[in-house]
């Protein structure tokens, strides 16, 4: 993959840009625009996930360090910020990626007071998905392609259904979206539960509380139990951890005072011995005592006052082992607090895609069971069929009609429906 590949139209910007009363005056003019080839134009959304890698050149070693900690795949969350580890919340809805990689490599130096600005590369690892409903063989979620129009978004979701199908298709659509729809409500349900419990974690909780919108749901007993069960875990396995070093800790700062004591203890030898050596010295000097006595003395002083060092030297090593088991623990909580981060970011973007999906099943057993929708498309003739594209425009959600050949971007909703016949 190219970095910063393919391009969609400008209308995304000019969106965020315009009024609220000139919404849809704007995204008209958006659908009618031509699809731009250049990729740096495309702007970033919700559900986009990007591939970033952070590369810091050190000018004292002339070498590059590779900063693992931050690369990998992240996603945008449905507030439109991408979370960066020692970076924060990046507002990414409306960027593009080169923009994006500026940001990251500011933020780092400035965070970090780097002498030299780390290079950040953002690629597009995958669009955000459109999606499909209607008369078409396959209603869902697809991943979105550069160029897309109406009638390629159709072809992907395998055509448009044949009358000749319509009938016992309708019934087998009603048996599905609602199947659909339970599944993806359940994953609602479990992401909505996940989320409260990772909140609960981050903030060092011990328990968490169930959303309101879910109470009283029969799911919840097995749900909350399951999550309960992984909170307890991870707060059960980072206090044993901090336990065990704060033991480490206590175990040296003990051995550190009883190496000071036995410091003292030897400083008092120390002093007697050189007390014997003064004394023995003008004796030795008037031959009233063999040389060798006071050489003895003055090796004692020697081998007490070695011993001193090497006390000194051990209480050293004991304070950086102490030193070393604070970073230990530092580093337990950042790796827990980074993995739930990252979790939380995948969490929000799963919510978001299950929420989009059990609107759209509802969408499509309402259609499945409308009587009027079930004579018009039984009929000897194939019925004309109507597109629209519904899309969020500076933070409104706007639908507007189409044709075969308008434009798509990622996110976009597309609606193919049955014109209305003449007795309507």
């Amino acid at each position: 993959m190219k970095k910063y590949i393919f391009g969609l139209p400008f209308a995304g910007s000019l969106l965020s840009k315009a009024p609220g009363r000139f919404a849809v005056a704007a995204l008209v003019l958006s659908l009618a625009a031509p699809h731009m080839a250049s990729a740096d134009d495309y702007r970033l959304g919700p559900l986009d996930k990007l591939n970033i890698r952070v590369a810091e050149w050190q000018t004292v070693d002339g070498t590059f360090r590779d900063w693992s900690a931050i690369n990998g795949a992240y996603s945008i969350g449905p507030a439109g910020t991408l979370s960066v580890p020692f970076v924060g919340d990046i507002p990414a809805n409306g960027k593009t990626t080169s923009e994006i990689a500026a940001a990251i490599g500011q933020a780092l130096q400035r965070k970090l007071a780097l002498p030299d600005k780390p290079e950040a590369s953002v690629e597009m690892a995958q669009f955000r998905p459109f999606y499909i409903s209607g008369e078409v063989q396959n209603p869902g979620q697809f991943p979105f392609v550069p160029d897309l129009t109406v009638l390629k978004a159709i072809s992907i979701a395998g055509g448009i259904r044949r009358n000749a199908d319509y009938g016992p298709q309708l019934g087998k659509d009603l048996v599905t979206a609602k199947g659909n729809f339970d599944i993806y409500d359940d994953q609602r349900v479990r992401l909505l539960v996940k989320r409260a419990r990772i909140d609960a974690d981050l903030a060092g909780q011990t328990a968490f509380e169930v959303p309101k919108e879910l109470e009283g749901d029969p799911r919840l007993s097995t749900i909350v139990a399951d999550e309960t069960a992984i909170l307890t875990s991870d707060r059960k396995a980072l206090k044993l951890k901090l336990d065990a070093l704060d033991e480490l800790k206590g175990v040296l700062q003990a051995e550190i005072e009883s190496l000071q004591k036995k410091i003292v203890n030897q400083q008092k030898q120390v002093d007697l011995a050189e007390q014997q050596a003064a004394s023995i010295g003008p004796l030795a000097q008037k031959g009233l005592v063999a040389n060798a006595r006071l050489l003895s003395s003055q090796q004692t002083v020697t081998d007490l006052q070695g011993k001193i060092l090497d006390y000194e030297t051990a209480i050293l090593t004991a304070k950086q082992s102490i030193s070393k088991a604070s970073q230990d623990a530092i580093d337990a909580q950042n790796t827990l607090t980074s993995s739930l981060t990252a979790d939380r970011q995948q969490t929000e973007a799963d919510l978001n895609t299950a929420a989009l999906r059990v609107g759209m099943q509802k969408g499509l057993i309402a259609q499945a069971s409308d009587p009027e929708t079930t004579a018009a498309i039984t009929g000897s003739q194939e019925p004309s069929l109507l597109y629209s594209l519904v899309r969020i425009a500076d933070g409104k959600t706007s639908e507007v009609d189409a044709k075969e050949d308008t434009p798509v971007e990622p996110g976009d909703v597309i609606k193919v429906k049955l014109a209305p016949t003449a007795s309507q």
